[in-house]
């Protein structure tokens, strides 16, 4: 049988008050079974069947298909729903097995009665999870996002309030406007992109594409963008020890390049591009502009807090709420980001 059934007729939707009065039509008042079928739009043999029912036990049977027998009742499945989006904002989300591990011990615990598969495989079969999300449209299968434990514990609402408390408090002193309020981050973009599907020839093993390389290096894109949408030229930064104006080639116009043997942003590269960032801006102290940027370490140097500070660039920071800094002993230390924004003052 099919996982999902759906029946071919318009079998067993006769309601159950119109079968009462048909077949007390039948049994009552004496009429004939096929005319009062055709009265009340039954189909004759189905009115004759509950006609010799009602009369062998002397109550109505019950009208229509009984429904599928269920595990658990709706009331009894509103805590599976619950703990599975629990599960999921704690980051903790439960896998399909794990889902329906979860339904079988629950149905020990309430003493249900379950299929002999459920036993013999300790865990809910494929068919009730398929029916369950169906019945429940506010849980689905989704993909989670590959998040770290210091970003999970840090995002709670204490940080995001001192966040926001030091946004509101910069935009309303200097008078800062959307134009003026800009976000900056870096993202890894790859040498060698994946191709799209091609249509060939079928049982053939292997379908090759030509590309540069089958093994790509990752180069570091730094873009900032304006609340209205506004944008500068990114920075882009070659996994090289050497760069070559030749890298940006085919970049955006105004693009500007580094190089590092990693790849990754360094204090030094977020120095150049901050200058950048200030030439096409053109911000001073009497015209301040605010940048919203994350916690990497290259953001926070001394060097670039002060050159940011002497241009009337106010940075404010994303939680968590520590940094680690190399101080001029060289130990680390810890720098909330409270006083990144009091620096940047």
């Amino acid at each position: 049988m099919p996982r999902v059934y759906k029946r071919k007729t318009d079998r067993g939707k006769t309601l159950p008050d119109i079968m009462e009065r048909a077949v007390k039509e039948v049994i009552s008042n004496s009429r004939p079974c096929r005319e009062v079928a055709e009265q009340f739009s039954i189909p004759h043999v189905t009115l004759r069947r509950y006609c010799l029912k009602t009369r062998a036990s002397g109550t109505m049977p019950h009208v229509g298909y009984f429904n599928n027998r269920a595990v658990f009742t709706p009331q009894q499945e509103t805590f599976p729903v619950n703990y599975l989006q629990k599960a999921a904002s704690l980051y903790y989300g439960l896998s399909t097995n794990e889902a329906r591990t979860l339904a079988f011990e629950y149905a020990q615990k309430l003493g249900q009665k379950m299929p002999t598969q459920w036993y013999e495989n300790q865990r809910a079969g494929r068919d009730w999870l398929l029916g369950f999300l169906k019945r429940n449209s506010n849980i689905t299968l989704r993909t989670p996002e590959v998040t770290s434990l210091g970003r999970a514990t840090s995002f709670n609402g204490h940080n995001v309030n001192a966040f926001f408390n030091n946004l509101q408090l910069v935009i309303e002193r200097d008078g800062i406007t959307p134009s003026n309020i800009w976000n900056v981050d870096e993202t890894g973009c790859t040498t060698v992109q994946k191709p799209d599907k091609i249509i060939a020839n079928t049982g053939v093993k292997q379908i090759g594409a030509i590309v540069s390389a089958e093994r790509g290096q990752l180069v570091t894109v730094c873009c900032a963008v304006s609340a209205v949408g506004n944008t500068v030229p990114p920075m882009l930064i070659f996994p090289c020890v050497n760069y070559r104006d030749h890298f940006i080639n085919g970049a955006p116009p105004g693009s500007v390049g580094a190089a590092h043997k990693s790849g990754w942003m360094t204090s030094e590269t977020f120095l150049a591009f901050m200058k950048d960032f200030i030439k096409h801006l053109w911000c001073s102290v009497d015209n301040k502009v605010v940048l919203l940027l994350d916690n990497h370490e290259s953001h926070i140097s001394i060097e670039v807090l002060d050159y940011a500070k002497e241009n009337g660039v106010i940075m404010v920071s994303f939680p968590p709420t520590l940094f680690t800094q190399t101080t001029t002993s060289g130990s680390i230390s810890f720098l909330p980001f409270q006083e990144i924004l009091q620096h940047s003052l």
